[in-house]
């Protein structure tokens, strides 16, 4: 099968929940060269609902998208539970796939989704856009330029607030749909972030929890140590019961300094004396609300995976990488389980 599209070709969106606002602002960023043609969603009073660009047809019929050879690109914002099956048709029927985070509900159906794309010869992105932030690539360019020293720890923490009234919708924080809690469905782009700057550990100790503040099924709170070769930690700490709700932070020590990660607001203070700031791009964070954050790092993923098809290369967020993070969070809630116990995780992670 020939699953390279050729220029031009055209944008199908599956999903219109809660996260896919910012992928619509980014697509209508990018319909010049790049066409949104399609937006599917198995709930038909929800698809009429939701605000679209004129051109944009609407369907409740996944089929419809995948029979339309105009279609080069399918971007998956369904829950969780459905990424595995949606992505599948649309590597079947040669589009290429974006799916929003995380890229299934467990590790399992993670490492299937991927495999069948990498089958089927089509290109796999996933919408983890903290790696896209200006003040992440930055430090992303300092780690590999050296300008930190050696890494000696580091630490995140995504201290959140969610109200009741967010987990009663029908099945959020629930293993069928969501696949898990704070750890999978919040702290997975910070965390995500943190080990595409330092790296996967080799082992993970943690404890996972349902504090008295939310009543559902998977945990609101988590808390773990990532172990590194030569006796380097990091600390990562995740919850949606702080109020007010705290901006993200990810902080890397090095023996020549030290940066921190705010929000996407990037501090280094150098041993030397130096001090060095990029500010985040339109300010905000999720903390308290899910969706106040500016879509401009949304664009940049979309984007750069929409040229990964025009251009036939790998796309800067793949599949394969996003595995790490879920496998991470897989240990973490094991090591829960068996009391705190490390697990090893694979050198060769995911």
């Amino acid at each position: 099968m020939n699953t390279t599209a050729a220029a031009p070709f055209e944008v199908a969106v599956v999903g219109a929940g809660l996260g896919s606002a910012p992928h619509f602002a980014a697509l209508a960023d990018l319909r010049g060269p790049y066409p949104w043609t399609w937006l599917c969603a198995r709930d038909a009073q929800r698809l009429q609902a939701v605000a679209v660009p004129d051109g944009v047809r609407r369907t409740t019929r996944l089929q419809d998208v995948l029979d339309d050879p105009r279609v080069g690109a399918v971007l998956v914002l369904t829950p969780p539970g459905a990424h595995l099956d949606v992505a599948r048709q649309a590597a079947d029927a040669g589009k290429h796939v974006l799916v929003e985070k995380p890229l299934e509900r467990d590790l399992r159906r993670a490492r299937e989704l991927v495999a069948h794309c990498e089958a089927r010869g089509v290109k796999l992105a996933v919408m983890l856009q903290h790696r896209m932030r200006s003040g992440a690539l930055r430090l992303a360019q300092l780690l590999r330029d050296g300008a930190l020293g050696t890494i000696t720890s580091a630490a995140m923490q995504v201290r959140w607030w969610r109200p009741q009234s967010y987990y009663d919708e029908p099945g959020r924080g629930t293993l069928a749909r969501d696949g898990g809690g704070v750890l999978l469905t919040q702290a997975i782009h910070t965390l995500d972030l943190l080990l595409a700057l330092i790296g996967p550990p080799q082992r993970v100790s943690g404890v996972v929890s349902t504090s008295v503040v939310h009543t559902m099924e998977c945990e609101d709170c988590a808390s773990a140590l990532l172990h590194y070769d030569g006796g380097r930690v990091a600390v990562l700490q995740a919850t949606t019961a702080a109020y007010p709700g705290y901006p993200e932070r990810i902080e890397i020590n090095g023996a020549s300094g030290t940066a921190t990660l705010e929000s996407g607001r990037l501090q280094v203070a150098y041993a030397d004396g130096r001090r060095e700031n990029v500010d985040a791009e339109g300010g905000g964070g999720g903390g308290a609300d899910p969706m106040a954050f500016h879509h401009g790092p949304h664009r940049a993923v979309l984007r750069d995976f929409l040229d990964a098809v025009q251009e036939d290369r790998p796309p800067a967020v793949t599949g394969r990488s996003a595995l790490v993070a879920q496998q991470v969070i897989d240990a973490i809630v094991a090591s829960s389980a068996a009391g705190g116990a490390p697990i090893a995780l694979a050198p060769s992670a995911p």
